[in-house]
C-alpha cells in the first residue's frame, strides 16, 4: 500500500515530535531522581512553596476539566449533521454571563489569598536566636560564602547543619545575581550595594544543587554551587577542619614544594599571579578569586562545573577561559611540570 501525502505528513510530524521529546526524556534519566526539583522540598521554606504550588495546580486542574468538558459537549452537541439547519443564535444570557464572570473571580481569590500569605511568610520571616548567619557574595561567575561568627570563608559549596535555622544575607560584587536552590528555598536576588535576606531551616541531610537564576553574563549557566546539609556532628567537624588552618607543607614531596613556589611567584604582569587574586591562610591575601585555604577539601571547582580532582584541576589551570567562557581568571602559559606541581600543591591544601 502506497502511503498517501497526508499519511506521510503525519509520519513526519510524529517523527519530529519524537525527536524533540527524546532529549527531554534522556535528560530526565539521571542518577539523582530529584536533582533540582522544587516538588521534593527539604526545608520549611521550600515546603511552603510546594504546598502553594499544589493548591494552584488543583484549581488549574478544575478549570481545565470544566472548560474542556464544555468544549467537548459543544463540539458533540452542535456538530454538523446532514440536513440539519444552523442552530439558532443565542445572545445575552444573563445567567451564563454572571457565571463566567463570578466563577473566575472566586477562583482567583482562592489562589491570591494563599499566594500572598506565603509571600509574606517567607519575606517577613526573622531569624530566631541561634540561627546560623551566612554572608553570600555573588561574583562573575562563582559564589563566596562567609560565616562571620565562625571565621570561615569558602566558595561554591555551602555547608549547613540539619535542623538549625539559617539566615543568608546576600549581596553582589558586580552585576545582579540570584541564589536559587529549588529543594531548599525560593530564589533571592544578590544586588551590588544592597543586602537581601532569606531565612529557612533545612530538614533533611544531603547535597542539593543550586545555581544563579538571574542572567549575569557569558558564563551565567556555569555559575553553579552545592549546598551540603550535614547531619548532627558532621557540620561541627567541618567547621573545626576549616578553622584549624591548612596542613603543614609537605616539603618532602618535590611537586608540592614546586607548586608552593609557583603559587607564590610573581609573574609579569602581577595580575597574572596566583597570589594577586587568591587567598590562602598564611600565604596570600588576594580577594578577587575564591579563597583557596581549604580548596583540597572541596568536591568541585570553577563554579561547580569541574570535579575537584587531579584531572579537573589540570584542565582548569591549563585554560580557564576555555573551560568557562568569559572567566576573569586569565590563561597563563604554564608548562606541564608547573601544572602538575600546582595541582599537587592545591590538593594538599586541606
Amino acid at each position: 500500500m502506497v502511503p498517501t501525502p497526508r499519511g506521510r505528513s503525519v509520519t513526519r510530524a510524529v517523527a519530529a515530535l519524537l525527536a524533540v521529546l527524546a532529549p527531554v526524556v534522556l535528560v530526565a534519566c539521571n542518577g539523582d531522581p530529584y536533582p533540582q526539583s522544587s516538588l521534593h522540598p527539604a526545608s520549611d521554606g521550600a515546603t511552603a512553596i510546594d504546598d502553594l504550588y499544589r493548591q494552584i495546580v488543583i484549581w488549574a486542574t478544575v478549570v481545565f476539566v470544566v472548560v474542556e468538558a464544555l468544549v467537548l459537549y459543544t463540539v458533540m452537541r452542535f456538530r454538523a449533521r446532514p440536513g440539519q439547519p444552523e442552530p439558532a443564535a443565542v445572545h445575552g444570557n444573563t445567567v451564563i454571563e454572571l457565571l463566567w464572570t463570578v466563577a473566575p473571580a472566586v477562583i482567583l481569590v482562592f489562589i491570591a489569598v494563599p499566594t500572598m500569605r506565603t509571600i509574606f511568610l517567607l519575606d517577613g520571616r526573622t531569624a530566631p536566636d541561634g540561627a546560623l548567619e551566612v554572608e553570600v557574595v555573588g561574583h562573575q561567575w562563582w559564589w563566596e560564602f562567609r560565616y562571620p561568627a565562625l571565621n570561615v570563608t569558602t566558595a561554591n559549596e555551602l555547608h549547613l547543619p540539619e535542623g538549625r535555622p539559617v539566615r543568608l544575607t546576600m549581596t553582589s560584587a558586580d552585576v545582579i545575581h540570584a541564589l536559587w536552590v529549588p529543594r531548599l528555598m525560593g530564589k533571592r536576588d544578590a544586588i551590588l550595594g544592597r543586602n537581601t535576606r532569606i531565612v529557612f531551616t533545612p530538614d533533611s541531610a544531603g547535597t542539593y544543587l543550586g545555581q544563579c537564576a538571574e542572567f549575569c553574563g557569558t558564563s551565567h549557566a556555569n555559575m553553579r554551587f552545592r549546598v551540603m546539609v550535614d547531619a548532627s556532628g558532621v557540620f561541627e567537624s567541618w567547621v573545626a577542619a576549616q578553622q584549624g588552618g591548612v596542613a603543614p607543607l609537605d616539603t618532602a614531596n618535590a611537586l608540592v614544594a614546586e607548586g608552593d613556589t609557583a603559587f607564590r611567584r610573581i609573574r609579569l604582569p602581577a595580575s597574572n599571579s596566583c597570589i594577586a587574586c587568591h587567598a590562602i591562610q598564611g600565604v596570600s591575601g588576594g580577594v578577587l578569586g575564591p579563597n583557596l585555604t581549604h580548596v583540597g577539601s572541596r568536591t568541585t571547582l570553577a563554579g561547580g562545573i569541574l570535579s575537584n580532582d587531579s584531572a579537573g584541576l589540570a584542565r582548569w589551570l591549563a585554560n580557564p577561559p576555555g573551560e568557562k567562557p568569559g572567566s576573569l581568571m586569565p590563561r597563563i602559559e604554564l608548562t606541564p611540570r608547573e601544572i602538575a606541581a600546582l595541582v599537587a600543591y592545591l590538593e594538599s591544601r586541606q
